[in-house]
């Protein structure tokens, strides 16, 4: 009988298995513990818009029938309140899902991929099992976004330039100028995809969406935006991608499954949308519990990155899937990093004060 391996084409054999991360159910088997903080998987603590509870309301006729498989409610209010075209907006079963689309219709066996490292795994597998080589652009030694070398990468002329700003699992960000020089290296033959699943949480200070800067340029653009982190809609799987180019969403339009978007999920995006008072909550608990984590992680003498998502990534000092795993004995999840050259580092989940603290408590006693 043939192995499995002989069925597949050889890059899937070269994937890694994706880190989702633990469910609470899997630690309560594991240790039963008393409480459970999940901060591996960096969810939004308040949840989503309270106005979602009346939407479930038109639940039964919503599950019966088959969702409209352009989203155009959907995409007229991203597109209204992005100032887009709606012929500029796609959706997606999650960014995710987009991050795969993009990888199937643009990238060719041998071509090249730029991105950040350590990276959101997603951006490396899809480019590989398409065939694509991977050009890592690594982060300086304070974990910063090295720019010059950025540049550097993108004046090869890769196929894709792919990276999350700010990045995951880091938290790093490029500011608007930094961004500027490296778009002023991209070629024409580039399609430019940049990741804002953390936009919401870094708009401000020294962070600045991509979509002004790409807007005035040339090189084809996409831009992923999701409803998972700061909208609180995780479990639905629902995010959209802005293209530059109406011609080229409509090429990517053919190549997604044609009901991505299940109609619960369009419904629900809609509503969180609308509640600009609720974003505005969530972000501002983030902001403020991540500055109160920073300090707490510094006074315990450990190197934590500077970070503009829900989320902050330390060097624990130690193998960090076994540092995990003392957290997860005393009911903290977190998500230590596999990527090669930072398995020291663990990436931890902004959530509720109370979980917060659940976490420092635990970190202190592991210490």
């Amino acid at each position: 009988m043939s192995k499995a391996s002989d069925m597949v084409r050889t890059e899937v054999t070269r994937l890694s298995p994706y880190n989702s991360g633990l469910t609470i159910g899997e630690v309560m088997q594991r240790y039963a513990p008393a409480r459970i903080a999940k901060l591996g998987s960096n969810e939004n603590p308040l949840g989503p818009s309270p106005t979602l509870a009346t939407m479930m309301q038109a639940g039964p006729e919503m599950f019966r029938l088959y969702p409209d498989p352009a989203g155009r409610k959907l995409r007229q209010a991203i597109a209204a309140k992005y100032e887009f075209g709606e012929d500029q907006i796609i959706l997606g079963n999650g960014s995710e899902d987009l991050l795969s689309v993009i990888s199937r219709a643009v990238l060719r066996p041998g071509d090249a991929v730029v991105t950040l490292y350590p990276s959101f795994p997603l951006h490396e597998d899809y480019a590989t099992l398409m065939g694509a080589t991977i050009h890592r652009v690594a982060v300086n030694d304070d974990l910063t976004i090295n720019v010059d070398a950025l540049i550097e990468a993108v004046r090869e002329r890769p196929r894709l330039l792919m990276f999350s700003n700010p990045m995951n699992p880091v938290g790093s960000w490029l500011s608007g100028s930094d961004l500027s020089k490296v778009l002023d290296a991209v070629g024409d033959e580039t399609l430019v995809v940049i990741d804002e699943a953390y936009a919401e949480y870094a708009l401000g200070e020294d962070y600045a969406s991509s979509m002004p800067y790409l807007c005035k340029r040339d090189p084809p653009w996409i831009v992923l935006r999701t409803f998972s982190k700061a909208f609180g809609l995780a479990g639905l799987r629902i995010g959209f991608g802005i293209v530059g180019d109406p011609e080229l969403r409509a090429l990517l339009d053919r190549v997604r499954t044609p009901f991505n978007a299940n109609g619960v999920a369009q419904a629900a995006a809609l509503a969180a949308l609308a509640d600009e008072g609720h974003l505005t909550k969530v972000v501002a608990l983030a902001r403020t519990e991540r500055a109160r984590l920073e300090d707490f992680l510094v006074s315990k003498g450990l190197e934590v990155a500077r970070s503009r998502g829900n989320f902050l990534f330390f060097d624990c000092g130690q193998d960090a899937s076994a540092f995990a795993e003392g957290l997860l004995r005393e009911g903290v999840i977190v998500k230590p990093w596999k990527q090669e050259g930072f398995d020291s580092y663990v990436r931890v989940s902004i959530g509720s004060p109370a979980e917060n603290d659940h976490f420092m408590a635990a970190l202190s006693q592991l210490l």
